[in-house]
């Protein structure tokens, strides 16, 4: 069966410090979900076509290379991480700053497949109170270590992770069915070496 093109997605971690620590925003996706029903995850989803035109924030620098994405391309997933993030929240992050946790890639012999790219910001920066919604139920921002406690998938494991270790960017893909993280490390050059190609952009 030949493998299914992964569509590009996009999703937010918002950041915020408590008495408890590092806390992130995380809800439940809905039970008869098509894709990874009934866990926890970040506010996010798949990049539509008006987000090509849509609002995104600047993103830091070197973020564009880690994203392995045209500028028009980038600035959807922004822009899609921010519309997301508002119809499953409430909360607008319009003039969040935004960077790149991390990239992930679904398995090849999965029937959907995502290239997913995690951004992180401060919460400070959204405007509005979190909100349920039929998309993402039991809202609430939860220190990490709990987090890792909730019902979640690989990459958000792998994401929460690096949030706790305070860890660069790194990639997320499967090979022979088994999770791979490899680090979007730095060229030597400057540029930024992936060991994905490119076409999948």
């Amino acid at each position: 069966m030949k493998p299914v093109r992964p569509r590009h997605a996009a999703s937010l971690l918002l950041l915020r410090r408590s008495s408890k620590g590092l806390e992130v925003l995380m809800g439940r996706r809905p039970k008869k979900s098509s894709f990874a029903p009934d866990v926890f995850v970040f506010p996010g989803g798949k990049v539509d076509p008006a987000d090509y035109r849509g609002h995104a924030p600047p993103l830091a620098p070197g973020c564009l290379e880690k994203m392995v994405a045209s500028p028009g391309l980038a600035h959807a997933l922004a822009a899609a991480a921010l519309r997301e993030t508002w119809e499953e929240t409430g909360l607008d992050v319009s003039a969040a700053p935004l960077r790149l946790a991390a990239r992930a890639i679904t398995p090849t012999m999965s029937p959907i497949r995502f290239h997913a790219r995690f951004f992180v910001t401060d919460a400070e920066h959204a405007v509005g109170v979190p909100a349920a919604t039929p998309e993402l139920s039991d809202l609430a921002f939860r220190p990490l270590e709990d987090a890792l406690k909730l019902p979640i998938i690989d990459v958000t494991e792998a994401v929460l992770h690096s949030l706790l270790e305070d860890a660069p960017p790194f990639l997320f893909t499967y090979r022979r069915g088994r999770p791979r993280i490899t680090p979007l490390a730095e060229h030597p050059e400057g540029r930024v070496f992936d060991p994905v190609l490119t076409s999948l952009i």
